[in-house]
């Protein structure tokens, strides 16, 4: 129980021992001085809460945004203090915030409740007492015995102890790990293998030691030490034992497994990674404008102050006769009253702080990422993907983005690979119709002329179909079927339904065309791999497999050959095999850079001849380091080394990895965009180069520079030092940089700034032969440079995940590497060719959206309270409030929050044609230019502006004479206030309605409505007395300000004098400094379609704003309108649709409403 409530709390203490002893069936030894060691209950806990935390916890969550900490300040001021305003007015709207914030986490804890309580509640089977018992996934112990049965998932980290076949081996899937779909094969240990039965399983004596609980899901080490007959056999175990919980069972009827992992500690759980969070750009602008703000509020509050004392060093003003002092107010504390004003005036000015600005962003980000998912053109019909939002808070950064950093491996290409070319012994081959054929002969030549494979390319051959971790699947034929074969399969498998999973689709290529020219890989069962060479089946025993590492960038197998000799196949990259290999070294290293050149991905392949003295040498230190608990892996490095080394080479293989769709037209794109396009890429020199030139990313006509194979820091200065005097020397217009991983190493640890120079004066810079966390310090590098520009990181594979975890935005593709890129990633799409209109369209939406929907914001409520302020000096500063307290809650909550937030959801400055056709228009954009320090002045000083008309207009038409009523009657305080907030309501709402360009039926409907619902919400609040209130302020006023024929020419003359400047300022700066987003709209005004009755649910006016259409008045008075014009009234004018195919390509995006198509009716 402690223990539990330690977890709960999260101060349960580590374990304290390296390993973890694990006794099968929990059959612990009967000696009283063992103590068991204590490990988790099987039970996943992916929710933040519990209902007993949920209240505090997500109060202090809340209560760390300064906006929320403030208003929960002022709301206890005004609760200690006698404030003008009543303390409802700052709860309700920040309870409404926190409740709206708290009822939107909750439910998606309550989501990952359900999740995690059908998980620990699915039942399984377990051995107990020498029965089959079923349980709860739950309830699983460390040491329990567990039976899995095909097609389920391991509900914990298994070591497997025996299957069903007789060599104890079964299949898995891990696509729920790390997205690899090919079966891979785990192994029992001989000596647990024979238990196959729930009697053989409850006698076996057997005791499992492994490390602690890791992340990494590729690495265990450990051993079972099994006694028989009283003698103790100890065998190692390694990530091939080890079943993974999210796993699935396949092509096995049932599997045992000890559960040695359980619960959070297992290594799927571990690999639930908090993602570091990240802020946008706008977020930071939005922090830095609420600072600024309150030092306004500062500012207003003291100057407030100050100048009621010095008004009250009147004695006439400090006690006039109507208000005469009380003793205690006479003699109480200069000092405290002093406070206690200042706090009286912070709490009266503070709805300056727009409060429910955050709740409204969260909104407009949550429901706007949904637009990403209906975008039609972001779907892959092929895979059957759309594009998914992982993190809805970076959506206007995909506008400002600088850099982008993409892989090359199935994110430009297909990773779909098609074997081309080999070198055999020095002799370069091609495939024509399943043979090799010599160079130089053509596809027309008789076949008698083509070689037939023998001595060294049989070998390479064998060494192709022998060396790789590919696994077969058969179809099982119908053999019952009439005119069937019934002699036509082996086993009740049929050799002509094979197909091949691999892991890496170098592999499963370079298999496929071998059996392509006649070796063929049958099976591969156990210690047993079977190939048929031209027809003739050979059976090699399979001893051991030295497993492919970043590191070594080789693998290889060790076989014994049916004529009983050993021998070893090895595959690699050429700087991993050529230093260690012997025979037609020059020749295969010309092919392989021919190769390279071609853009086809090579792979050397070796073999070595081992005597039998030799590999009892090789078997002994290969199960010494296997064996090994400590340091194992670097134990098995060294007797990797000592293995692979004396190698003869038998040659090399070219394989092709086609472009994907339309990559060179993104990355042209991108570069017009004023996006700079970085390619980091695993793979050599030559093949990175003739890619880039492939996709566009370098030019035929680029200055190609050169950083490669630098071997000390001052060799790397120098030449970095070179490449800068050529850049400034060079008059080419475009510089492309190359650069290896090594060479790079040395310019990142003590040459950062000059490496900086010379990358900034590049267009395009190509990183090869670079490691994961290389590509992460690039990225970084970029990131933390003094311009602080915004990167995107672009990749597949979990070799990608750091860099696009490191990059302000990291996007996924939904490739064959796997899911961890996507999983880890902001947003993910299916193929590369998608992310040009996820920044150039839904990226520019996104930012001018959020961008003004932040200016509003700040703009409305100085609006709101800067006539509070300017009342004050003619109330004696007395705190007086000019507004009733339910307009003071309900303004920024109802009156005005509808028409921005669908504002922020739906406009669209151009078309989306015009984004896509014309990416230059993304620069206007760029460096958060909407939300620059000039940009926000404007609005701020727009704001004080309209609010001296709203209280100057409202106090000169109504302020001289007071009885405007028909019957003499005067108006007063209350009636006053309501004017001005009248005025403010309807003038900030269609400030609102002039800024937008894209007018739906939604925005029509919220922007009236809005304005009528304060009407009819005024005449209701005051046509009747409420009882609850303690006083009727507003009782009749605003139907008698309605009554008034004065108080109508005040509202619309004050409500022409704030718009009418805005909009001939707009007009004219469009017409006189228009920027190319404004040049632009025209022409989308003039593609815009004519309305059906589906699409004028999302669509009105062609697009276009009140702004647009006096232009084009002011045109034709002007004389500029011309009949050529796109946007003139001509005779006969063809109105052209933006669903035109003649205009544009094909674009099927949803970008307002829904997800349906418009369908005419």
């Amino acid at each position: 129980m402690l223990r539990w409530i330690r977890q709960q709390l999260g101060v349960d203490p580590p374990h304290q021992s390296d390993t973890r002893t694990v006794y099968v069936a929990n059959r612990f030894p009967q000696n009283g001085h063992y103590i068991p060691q204590r490990f988790a209950d099987n039970r996943i806990i992916s929710s933040k809460y519990t209902i007993w935390n949920f209240v505090p916890k997500n109060l202090f969550e809340q209560f760390r945004r300064i906006a929320n900490f403030y208003f929960l300040i002022i709301f206890l001021v005004q609760l200690m203090i006698d404030t003008p305003t009543s303390p409802v007015t700052s709860g309700l709207p920040l309870f409404f915030v926190i409740t709206v914030t708290a009822i939107k986490q909750g439910y998606e804890d309550w989501l990952r409740h359900k999740a995690d309580n059908e998980v620990n509640g699915a039942p399984v089977y377990v051995v107990r007492s020498g029965s089959l018992v079923q349980t709860r996934s739950k309830n699983i112990r460390v040491g329990d015995i567990v039976r899995v049965a095909k097609d389920e998932t391991f509900p914990a980290d298994l070591v497997l102890l025996s299957s069903e076949r007789p060599d104890g081996t079964c299949h898995i899937t891990t696509a729920s790990l790390d997205g690899e779909t090919n079966l891979k094969t785990h192994y029992s240990v001989a000596e647990t293998s024979v238990c196959q039965s729930v009697t053989q399983l409850e006698s076996l004596q057997a005791v499992v030691e492994c490390q602690q609980p890791e992340a990494d899901l590729y690495r265990f080490v450990g051993r079972v030490t099994v006694t028989q007959h009283g003698e103790e056999i100890v065998r190692p175990l390694g990530p091939e034992n080890l079943l993974l919980r999210g796993a699935r069972l396949k092509n096995t009827k049932e599997i045992f497994g000890v559960a040695v992992y359980t619960g959070m500690e297992s290594k799927m759980a571990l690999n639930y990674k908090c993602k570091s969070q990240k802020r946008s750009a706008v977020e930071k602008s939005m922090n830095s404008f609420l600072i600024i703000y309150l030092g306004i509020l500062l500012s207003e509050a003291i100057l407030s102050t100050i100048l009621k004392y010095a008004w009250q060093a009147e004695g006439k003003w400090d006690e006039p006769f109507y208000n005469q002092k009380t003793e205690q107010e006479r003699n109480s504390s200069k000092i405290l009253k002093f406070i206690s004003d200042f706090l009286a005036f912070l709490v009266l000015y503070n709805f300056i702080i727009p409060i429910s600005l955050y709740v409204t962003v969260e909104m407009q980000k949550f429901l706007g990422s949904f637009f990403i998912g209906w975008d039609l053109d972001l779907y892959h019909e092929e895979s059957n993907q759309r594009a998914q939002v992982n993190t809805s808070d970076l959506n206007e950064e995909l506008g400002q983005i600088e850099y982008v950093f993409t892989d090359k491996t199935g994110t430009l290409t297909e990773n779909e690979m098609q074997f081309r070319e080999c070198s055999i012994n020095g002799t370069k081959y091609r495939e024509v119709n399943g043979k090799l054929v010599p160079e130089g002969l053509t596809e027309d030549s008789p076949d008698d002329s083509a070689p037939q494979m023998v001595g060294e390319e049989l070998l390479f051959l064998k060494a192709v179909a022998l060396c790789h971790t590919v696994q077969i699947s058969y179809d099982q034929p119908d053999c019952n079927l009439p005119g069937s074969d019934p002699f036509s399969h082996v086993n009740g498998f049929s050799a002509n339904h094979m197909e091949y999973y691999a892991s890496s689709p170098d592999e499963k290529a370079l298999v496929e065309a071998a059996k392509r020219i006649g070796v063929t890989f049958m099976s591969s069962n156990g210690d047993t791999v079977e190939i048929k060479t031209f027809g003739k089946v050979e059976k090699f025993k399979l001893l051991h497999v030295l497993e492919f590492d970043p590191n070594r960038r080789r693998m290889s197998v060790i076989l014994q050959t049916p004529s009983g000799g050993q021998i070893m196949f090895t595959k690699g990259a050429e700087s991993a095999i050529l230093p260690f290999s012997s025979g037609e070294m020059e020749k295969t290293r010309l092919h392989v850079d021919e190769f390279a050149l071609k853009g086809l991905r090579t792979l050397v392949v070796a073999c070595r001849h081992f005597s039998p003295e030799q590999y009892s040498e090789v078997d002994k230190r290969l199960n010494t380091a296997r064996t090994a608990l400590q340091q194992r892996e670097e134990k098995l490095q060294e007797a990797f080394n000592f293995i692979e080394r004396d190698l003869h080479l038998l040659g090399a293989t070219g394989v092709e990895d086609k472009l994907q769709d339309k990559v060179q037209e993104t990355i042209e794109a991108l570069r017009l965009a004023g996006i700079k396009v970085w390619v980091l890429t695993g793979d050599k020199h030559e093949t990175a180069v003739s890619v880039s030139l492939s996709c566009g990313h370098f030019h035929r006509t680029m200055n190609i520079l050169e950083l490669l194979k630098q071997r000390s820091d001052n060799e790397c200065a120098e030449q970095l030092r070179r490449l800068a005097r050529r850049i400034k020397e060079d008059h080419v217009i475009q510089h492309g940089l190359v650069v290896d991983g090594a060479s790079l190493s040395l310019a990142l640890r003590e040459h950062e700034k000059l490496f900086m120079e010379v990358c900034k004066n590049c267009s395009a810079v190509l990183c090869c032969r670079m490691a994961p966390l290389q590509k992460a310090k690039v990225v970084r590098l970029i990131k933390t440079s003094p311009e602080k520009p915004i990167t995107l990181a672009v990749g597949d594979g979990a070799n990608d995940v750091s860099m696009i975890q490191e990059a302000h935005v990291g996007i996924g593709i939904m490739g064959k590497e796997g899911r961890q890129a996507v999983r880890n990633s902001d947003y993910a799409i299916a193929r590369f060719k998608f992310l040009a209109k996820l920044l150039l369209v839904h990226g520019h939406f996104y930012y001018i959206r959020i961008a003004t929907l932040v200016q509003y914001f700040f703009y409305k409520n100085v609006c709101f309270i800067t006539p509070q302020f300017l009342y004050q000096f003619f109330c004696l500063f007395s705190q007086q409030t000019l507004y009733d307290s339910v307009y003071l809650t309900l303004y920024n909550i109802c009156f005005t929050s509808l028409p921005i937030l669908v504002y922020s959801l739906f406009e669209q400055l151009v078309h989306p044609h015009v984004l896509q056709s014309n990416p230059a228009l993304y620069r206007d954009i760029s460096r958060n230019s909407m939300l620059s320090f000039q940009t926000f002045l404007y609005w701020t000083f727009l704001g004080f502006c309209h609010a001296f008309v709203f209280f100057f207009g409202s106090y000169i038409l109504m302020g001289e004479d007071t009885s405007l009523m028909g019957n003499g009657q005067m108006f007063g305080n209350w009636t006053f206030g309501t004017l001005v907030f009248t005025v403010m309501v309807i003038t900030v709402t269609l400030k609102l309605a002039l800024e937008t360009h894209y007018w739906t039926w939604m925005n029509h409907f919220v922007t009236w409505g809005s304005i009528v619902f304060y009407f009819v919400f005024s005449l209701f609040y005051g046509g009747i007395i409420w009882p609850f209130l303690h006083t009727q302020d507003m009782y009749f006023v605003f139907v008698q300000l309605l009554s008034s024929g004065s108080a109508w020419f005040a509202i619309f003359i004050t409500i022409i004098t704030c718009l009418l400047p805005d909009v001939v300022k707009k007009v004219f700066y469009i017409h006189l400094r228009p920027n190319n987003t404004q040049k632009s709209q025209p022409l989308s005004a003039s593609q815009a379609p004519a309305l059906s009755c589906v699409e004028s649910l999302c669509c009105y006016q062609h697009g276009q704003s009140g702004c647009a259409r006096l232009a084009r008045l002011l045109e034709q008075v002007t004389g500029q309108c011309q009949n050529s014009a796109p946007h003139c009234p001509t005779v006969g004018r063809h109105n052209r649709s933006w669903s035109d195919p003649e205009n544009f390509s094909n674009d099927r995006s949803i970008l307002t409403l829904s997800s349906i198509e418009a369908t005419h009716c």
